[in-house]
Parts: structure tokens; sequence; C-alpha cells
């Protein structure tokens, strides 16, 4: 699968410490090896037709939509403020 960026994960991205974007590139990573991976513990977001929320870190988590070939990243950041905006 091929990664796209929606202008609102750019955003996110730089808010994020050097640290969190490290985890966050391998769990990128991740997803594209296995979007099944244990560690992702990747699940639809409730209420949503198709967005789904993968997990970074403890504290961090991103969205996405798998649209053909793609894994479209929505947005990044921490657990409740990305999961209000997915």
């Amino acid at each position: 699968m091929r990664i796209a960026r929606t202008d609102n994960f750019k955003k996110a991205w730089e808010k994020l410490s050097e640290q969190q974007k490290v985890l966050s590139r391998k769990a990128i990573e991740k997803l594209m090896e296995d979007i099944k991976y244990p560690a992702l513990r990747v699940k639809k977001i409730k209420g949503t037709k198709d967005i789904w929320e993968a997990r970074v870190d403890i504290t961090i988590r991103m969205t996405f939509q798998i649209e053909r070939e793609f894994i479209i990243l929505r947005n990044i950041g921490k657990h409740d403020e990305t999961l209000d905006n997915p």
C-alpha cells in the first residue's frame, strides 16, 4: 500500500515532538506492512463510515482511511483530540 497525507495530518504532524515523530514513522511503516499488526490496535471509529484509528503509543493516535491502494492519513495527535476530529 502507498501513503497519502491530508493537509490536516501534515499540520498535526508539525505539532509532534521529535520522539513522537520517530514512533509515528515506525507505526506508519508497520501499518503499510500489516494493517492487522497487533501493537497498532487498529479499529474502526464508531459513527464513521470508513475512518480507522491506529495506536502510535499510549497517548498518540492516528486516523486514516483506505482507498484502493492508498492509506490516507487524516489526523495524528493526542488520543482525545485526534478522535474528536478524525
